[in-house]
């Protein structure tokens, strides 16, 4: 099935090496940064902050459904979880005919959504090419009855809208090939030949993409495998005298990428430096699944994205067209209604770099030289904003996009912001601080604002300072195949010494009862902790949640432990704790959350 087929010279020493073919096996990968040496065309990365994913394939035909059965979670890995047989599921490609595709219509969307690039898959596992490749016949143009090259139409659209336009390419898993990565239902491991897929198809399809698709901003690479430190030099160098300026994302494998790409759906909890990007489905899978309706409203798009924002990163958002080439309703509406709020809001996003406040129970902020922005999700009820750490010069308060100057005032350490009754947009309405000299960077700070005018108080542990064996953890888990979820826990708690300890800056006196939000296996159950403010205590013994299971979700418990007393403002500690030895550790702590009490 394969023509003009070029020898490769510079991998004719690859050896084979092991991969995870599993995508239940895959966060670890994904989590490896990024070349310490810049790529000097990153800048507009950096400023982008907002892109499009697209996953679409013969995948996106069969919609979610394999013969009689229906599939959750993941629906671009259909193939592989159906353990449909490769000559059998490139039949599809004989129906595969989407006319409703219109790649000037995709583009506008995009623009008008606010995207700044877009990446589309040009091959993912199922070894189909979404472009007219003379490397296989296995692609759009010669195994369907569409006989076009859709990515030909729309790289040209994406250029028209000065949206960067980038592919996704799997470089390893291929289950169509014998010699891909993956495939173990119909073609021995043993008999593969990695060595011969990366000369025969993988890198002479790269640098098919490289070249006929005039200038591209990214390759988005995925599923490293096959290839040492060194062959990946050599793959990346030979790739590189194509295209000099084209970004290579962190899935090229060994650390060698351009920038970082996070795993799917996880943000780090803290601000990163260094170019980076955190990955997100609109819904619960990345290729289209016809009953997969849990979309993301526009609120969580843009929370999502004003919260990657105020670590540093970009916030890159996938929609899955359906076989027919259409994107959902769903998609399309929330994706536009972001942009309008992009309009407006924009100035707080793009080209930003990370806030240097942290997170408040009001929301988060995002910077610019001079200029602190703040993303007001949460308005408190008395319409007071208070914000310590403040140090520079303020010279204006105003809502973004208004000339209006709003009232504030300095008293100690604080700086309190007088909103008005109703803000613009209870999702996210901001506030354009400017200010002279030196605004210093509490982006790291650990302590916590806790105020009584808003329902609760979100503190992570991540935030906490560690005593004694207490540590922090990322646990990766998933909903549905493929859905990965990611929470960061406090762990190795087992002895009073490895206590957290929560520095607080209480604004008003009150009473707050402390939530626990933990996960605790069954065999570390019923095990007495300790919860502390000052001299006030509260006892409580550790409820089972369920077993830790990758595979399966992580299910965690808000336990209502007590209620304490602050009679008034200031700085307190706040400390969990075991309350006494214990051979197995007291929870995964998740959160600590404080409720105001009326």
């Amino acid at each position: 099935m394969f023509h003009h087929v070029k020898k490769l010279l510079l991998l004719s020493s690859l050896t084979v090496m092991s991969i995870r073919s599993s995508a239940q096996e895959m966060p670890d990968m994904w989590t490896t940064g990024a070349n310490n040496k810049a790529n000097p065309n990153l800048e507009w990365f950096k400023s982008a902050k907002f892109g499009l994913f697209i996953h679409w394939g013969l995948y996106s035909k069969l919609g979610g459904k394999w013969k009689d059965s229906s599939y959750y979670g993941s629906g671009e890995w259909i193939m592989n979880r159906a353990k449909a047989p490769a000559a059998e599921y490139a039949k599809v490609a004989q129906t595969f005919n989407p006319t409703g595709f219109n790649a000037e219509q995709w583009a506008e969307i995009a623009k008008n959504s606010g995207v700044k690039y877009l990446v589309i898959t040009a091959k993912h596992h199922e070894g189909f090419s979404m472009y007219d490749s003379k490397v296989t016949d296995f692609d759009i143009v010669d195994a369907t009855p569409y006989k076009k090259d859709p990515m030909k139409e729309l790289a040209a659209a994406c250029r028209k809208q000065n949206i960067q336009f980038g592919f996704y390419y799997s470089q390893f898993l291929d289950w169509h090939e014998p010699n891909g990565g993956g495939n173990k239902w119909d073609f021995k491991e043993a008999e593969k030949d990695y060595q011969q897929y990366y000369r025969s198809k993988s890198v002479p399809q790269l640098k098919e993409l490289l070249t006929n698709y005039g200038k591209l901003g990214i390759v988005w690479f995925d599923m490293p495998g096959g290839l040492t430190v060194d062959q990946t030099k050599i793959m990346i160098d030979s790739l590189r005298k194509l295209q000099p300026n084209c970004l290579f994302s962190s899935r090229v494998g060994h650390d060698l990428g351009d920038y970082r790409d996070f795993g799917d759906s996880e943000v780090p909890p803290t601000p990163i430096a260094g170019a980076w990007e955190s990955i997100y489905t609109h819904n619960d899978s990345w290729g289209y699944i016809q009953h997969d309706l849990n979309f993301k409203s526009p609120r969580d798009i843009i929370h999502l994205l004003s919260n990657v924002a105020s670590k540093g990163g970009n916030l890159m958002l996938n929609v899955g067209p359906d076989g027919n080439g259409r994107w959902p309703e769903y998609s399309i509406k929330y994706l536009l209604e972001t942009g309008k709020w992009l309009k407006k809001y924009g100035e707080s996003i793009y080209g930003t770099t990370y806030g240097l406040i942290p997170a408040q129970p009001w929301g988060v902020t995002t910077s610019k030289p001079g200029k602190l922005y703040l993303h007001i999700w949460q308005q408190p009820d008395n319409n007071q904003l208070k914000i310590a750490g403040i140090n520079a010069n303020i010279t204006s308060v105003r809502i973004l996009g208004t000339t209006q100057p709003l009232a504030w005032k300095k008293i100690g350490s604080e700086t309190i912001i007088q909103l008005p009754a109703t803000l613009p947009d209870a999702r996210n309405t901001v506030l354009i601080m400017e200010y002279k000299g030196q605004q210093q960077d509490l982006s790291q700070l650990h302590t916590q604002t806790v105020s009584a005018h808003y329902p609760e108080i979100t503190m992570s542990p991540v935030w906490a300072v560690f005593n004694g064996a207490a540590s922090t953890k990322s646990f990766t888990y998933s909903h549905y195949f493929g859905d990965w979820k990611h929470d960061n826990c406090a762990i190795n708690m087992t002895q009073p010494t490895d206590a957290l300890v929560f520095p607080l800056q209480v604004q008003e006196a009150g009473d707050f009862k402390v939530v626990l939000d933990y996960n605790c296996e069954a065999g570390a159950a019923t095990q007495p902790g300790l919860v502390t403010l000052g001299a006030q205590q509260l006892p409580f013994l550790t409820l089972p949640t369920g077993t830790y299971d990758s595979h399966q979700p992580m299910l965690f418990l808000q336990h209502a432990v007590g209620v304490i007393h602050i009679d008034q403002p200031g700085e307190y500690n706040l400390t969990v704790k075991p309350a006494k030895a214990n051979k197995k550790e007291l929870f995964r702590l998740r959160n600590v959350i404080l409720q105001p009490l009326q």
